[in-house]
């Protein structure tokens, strides 16, 4: 299980606007990785919004914010252009990056027990350590929280 102090996990993921996404791209810059479940459902999409309305405020702390799920990249197109996202979305069709930052689990709904992303996030700092992790994310006011963590840091 990764913490904070870790080395974060390198990946290379094929990302929206047929962008190639990895984290050792963006140094020396602060990264907000966000493990979501599925594209266009209502908790991902408000968590979308909320890290989109603030992005201006995420650029002026050198932070960037990306978001990683199992959908395609095509998909993550699509999400992006119906809600007019200004995030950046990574796809882990494999789960490869999930299963290294340990949000690739068991979940149990309804009686039914299956693998999926649980909903977490990470901070990164500009030498590519994890400097805070929120797991279990609950959405309403985790953006802001988050940017006020990459101020501080």
């Amino acid at each position: 299980m990764l913490k904070p102090g870790d080395k974060a996990p390198d990946f290379t993921l094929h990302g929206n606007g047929d962008a190639t996404v990895s984290l050792a791209g963006f140094a020396p810059k602060k990264v907000v990785l966000y493990f979501y479940p599925k594209d266009d459902t209502p908790g991902c999409t408000t968590e979308a919004l909320d890290f989109t309305r603030l992005m201006d405020e995420f650029d002026a702390a050198g932070t960037v914010v990306v978001g990683i799920s199992k959908d395609s990249a095509k998909k993550h197109d699509k999400f992006c252009a119906k809600h007019g996202l200004g995030v950046i979305l990574a796809s882990d069709e494999n789960s490869d990056t999930c299963e290294r930052y340990g949000v690739w689990v068991e979940k149990n709904m309804y009686g039914r027990t299956y693998m999926g992303i649980e909903r977490a996030t990470f901070l990164i700092d500009g030498t590519g350590h994890i400097a805070r992790i929120w797991p279990k994310v609950k959405v309403n006011g985790h953006a802001a929280e988050v940017l006020d963590a990459a101020r501080a840091l």
